[in-house]
């Protein structure tokens, strides 16, 4: 038994931010009053208008095996959706769709990466990149972008990170955790670098593309620098801006090359996702959009309050993000204190833990993204449950001692 389990699988854990999901539904189960503030999951329904294509064309029959990698219908509406939204001109031999935006990072990486090969990821990042880069048997090269950056990857550090060995770097913009975005000119100043790097592939992951607020506009780096176009995979999907998180639509687009590997690996993983969810992707990505402005209004009301609720908690300090649905609030303040039942928080680990056990707030700590003392807070929830989790945030934190307080108290 003890070969059983592939030597590869040693070198990962399961999602931090699943596990804070699952930890909190046991805690709900048990009859405790949880907030779970951990998913990364738009509380909005899907609208009824994707529904309703979905019905269509299960009532029609389109419940059979797909092409590998999408449909053309769907193809056709990604297509229109890159010239659309990014002014970017694609074929069909140069997009591919799977059962996720996941699946599709995996699968790019599973396709390209050689053994030694590495990959760029800025931190604070998606929880999934460095084991994903591992799995492909490549080598991550984390990057600390600081709080003092705006949590965003500077051009001389790119620069610093780029060797003989670099296959591709990952930005995600904006960014989950941090909500950071790259403006046009950021964008710019490291396709600059990349320019002069040809053999470096840049993966962008535009997931929350349609979440931005403040008058922020968003771009993508093929957009901005056309010369990059044959080496950027450009990748986003339906969960986040349509509120299809359980419809599993991914997709991306880019050099042929790379779909085609795609493609070929996904062949003998899950084949093509489901007929009826691509159906449903079509009717989101060609129907009315207008009512992302509204969700996005409403996005930005939360984001505003749990930003200012935060930063009136004792040793918390929280940026206002540009896009996504997340806060990451400095915890670097509470680091140090000591609980009401007499434990040391020595990290951010220690910090969300005591919030999950002690008020019931489920939150995940920064170092699972790379950079510590920090915490991820989702307030893709509703104004009552961030009122209260915010609430409960700032009367923990106000429990919290200093050793030497907490001795005299003793």
């Amino acid at each position: 038994m003890a070969d059983l389990i592939a030597q590869r699988l040693k070198t990962i854990k399961p999602s931090p931010t699943l596990a804070v999901v699952k930890r909190a539904a046991e805690l709900k189960a048990e009859g405790r009053d949880v907030i779970g503030l951990g998913a990364g999951e738009p509380d909005f329904n899907t609208p009824d208008f994707i529904i309703e294509a979905a019905y269509e064309a299960a009532k029609a029959g389109q419940t059979k095996y797909t092409a590998v990698d999408g449909t053309p219908a769907l193809k056709q509406a990604i297509i229109a959706k890159f010239k659309r939204d990014n002014n970017l001109t694609y074929t069909a031999d140069q997009v591919t769709v799977g059962s996720g935006g996941k699946q599709v990072l995996y699968n790019a990486l599973m396709a390209t990466l050689n053994q030694g090969d590495e990959v760029i990821i800025p931190a604070p990042y998606w929880v999934s990149y460095p084991d994903m880069t591992v799995l492909a048997e490549g080598v991550p090269v984390i990057v600390e972008c600081p709080e003092s950056n705006g949590f965003r990857l500077r051009p001389q550090d790119l620069e610093a990170a780029i060797t003989p060995k670099t296959k591709w770097v990952i930005l995600n913009s904006p960014s989950n955790p941090t909500g950071a975005a790259y403006s046009e000119a950021e964008l710019k100043a490291l396709a600059e670098v990349l320019l002069r790097h040809p053999h470096v592939y840049i993966m962008s992951d535009d997931i929350y593309e349609h979440l931005v607020y403040d008058d922020f506009k968003f771009t993508t780096i093929a957009q901005v620098e056309p010369k990059l176009y044959d080496r950027v995979l450009t990748c986003n999907g339906a969960s986040k801006a349509y509120a299809m998180t359980g419809w599993r639509i991914g997709y991306a687009a880019g050099p042929k090359e790379i779909i085609k590997a795609i493609s070929n690996i996904q062949s003998h993983s899950t084949s093509n996702p489901c007929s009826i969810s691509q159906a449903a992707a079509v009717a989101a990505l060609n129907g009315d959009q207008s009512f992302l402005k509204d969700w996005c209004a409403t996005y930005k009301r939360r984001r505003d309050r749990v930003v200012g609720l935060l930063n009136e908690a004792e040793g918390i300090t929280c940026q206002t993000p540009e896009g996504a649905f997340y806060v990451y609030a400095s915890c670097a303040g509470v680091i140090g204190k000591i609980t009401p039942g007499g434990k040391v928080i020595n990290t951010d680990e220690d910090f969300v833990t005591y919030l999950l056990d002690h008020v019931g707030v489920a939150a995940v700590h920064g170092a699972a993204f790379g950079l510590s003392p920090y915490f991820r807070i989702s307030y893709a929830t509703s104004d009552a449950a961030l009122e209260k989790a915010c609430a409960l945030i700032k009367d923990a934190c106000a429990q919290l001692k200093l050793p030497g307080a907490a001795a005299a108290c003793a």
